[in-house]
């Protein structure tokens, strides 16, 4: 029998069938374009939200409103000369005059018993600072722009506190209303009024944990990803190895916290609160990710450069640092800045080891007492003062500008270094 092969019938592509198909087929392109454009179109619309509404509050916390008070000096201090709040004991004369009496006494006189609830606590120690400052103030009639109750902050920059309305109205009346840039906000700290409250402490307190995250976790990090790229044996150990490096990326931060809590504080009895077991658990924390970006740009060196430096003579261990890690270290870097973000951002851990204490001065070293900005934002949140509301939002941008500054740094650092094959 005959085996006839039949010749294959020729698409029809001009047919109602094939047209259908090409129709559905263009149909779900354009489908499929339109999900990813509304995709993206939403997700900027959140990030605008985000940016819009943390500007339209965080922009007044730079800001503060301020009191013209009128101090005639020499009737308030009785004749009290510049000579004598200068040199070596003009702490204790400053001291002895009591500051936040004469501030009580000008306001009470220039604005006829209107004292209670003009200014905020933190008005004596401001005047107490421009007579340090200048001496000379305390020796005639000064007009100094004090600081306002958080009452009169808020109704000034916007609505929200009707009882002190009709007060900051009179004021306004007089011109003896003003907003100015907030110094004390970049350059103070914690504190129990609003006004007065400042994020250089926390600031400070990020950057040297940062830096004990950065010393501890990079090198470990690097050293680990060479290993187990260039030299570790595949056998079931470092398959076990390189599954719990994923797994631990991949852990809650919180845990890293209460680790924290377990090994730095309770087993080694470090100072709670500080710096230096801040940065080891966010180090914990970070170094899974570093050796995960490390051995992905140690796979991407081509194998022809390691083959090319021992034809020519070097070791494997020159080979490895003399040719690999420099040509990875881009990628090893983006990596490492990425982490260390993720980690700037973290509260959990932070607050599990005790890092959420009131801190009313910068620290002086990595064992003092010392907070984070995130977990100041959280404290800042948690106030039912409306005077917070802004500060709060202020910080956060802080945060962002500090965060957008990393990721620029490594977008830079990977083009600068960065190698084309």
């Amino acid at each position: 029998m005959n085996n006839v092969v039949t010749a294959p019938t020729p698409t029809d592509w001009n047919g109602n069938v094939m047209q259908r198909r090409i129709a559905r087929r263009y149909g779900a392109e354009r489908r499929f374009k339109a999900m990813g454009f509304f995709s993206v179109a939403l997700s900027t619309l959140f990030l605008a939200f985000l940016l819009f509404t943390m500007l339209g509050q965080g922009l007044r916390g730079f800001q503060r409103t301020e009191v013209a008070v009128e101090f005639d000096f020499p009737t308030l201090t009785a004749g009290t000369t510049a000579a004598s709040i200068m040199g070596p004991n003009a702490d204790a004369a400053l001291n002895s005059m009591d500051i936040p009496g004469l501030v009580e006494l000008a306001v009470g006189q220039q604005y006829a018993g209107g004292e209670e609830g003009l200014l905020t606590s933190a008005a004596a120690a401001n005047v107490r600072q421009m007579l340090a400052d200048n001496p000379d103030l305390i020796t005639s009639k000064q007009t100094l722009w004090l600081p306002a109750d958080t009452r009169l902050d808020v109704a000034f920059k916007r609505s929200g506190e009707p009882a002190a309305e009709k007060t900051v109205a009179a004021l306004a009346q007089k011109d003896a209303l003003r907003t100015g840039f907030n110094w004390t906000f970049l350059t103070g700290a914690d504190a129990t009024d609003p006004s007065s409250v400042g994020i250089w402490a926390a600031f400070k307190g990020s950057l040297m944990t940062m830096a004990i995250t950065l010393l501890l976790a990079f090198p470990i990090g690097v050293l680990s990803a060479l290993y187990l790229e260039e030299y570790a044996s595949k056998n079931r150990l470092t398959d076990i190895i390189e599954v719990s490096i994923n797994n631990l990326a991949a852990v809650p931060s919180i845990i890293f916290g209460l680790l924290g809590l377990a090994v730095f504080l309770t087993m080694f009895g470090m100072p709670r609160s500080s710096a230096l077991v801040g940065g080891l658990t966010l180090a914990l924390m970070t170094m899974p990710v570093i050796v995960i970006a490390g051995r992905n740009a140690v796979k991407s060196v081509p194998p022809s450069i390691r083959e090319a430096a021992l034809g020519i003579g070097a070791s494997p261990v020159q080979v490895v640092f003399h040719h690999v890690l420099p040509l990875a270290l881009p990628g090893i870097l983006t990596g490492t800045i990425i982490g260390m973000a993720r980690a700037l951002g973290e509260t959990a851990p932070l607050l599990m080891i005790g890092m959420r204490a009131f801190i009313p001065a910068a620290p002086q070293g990595f064992s003092d007492a010392a907070t984070a900005l995130p977990v100041q934002i959280y404290l800042w949140s948690d106030e039912v003062n409306q005077g917070f509301v802004e500060k709060t939002s202020a910080a956060i941008i802080v945060l962002l500008i500090f965060l957008l500054g990393m990721n620029a740094l490594a977008i830079y650092l990977r083009n600068r270094f960065e190698t084309r094959w």
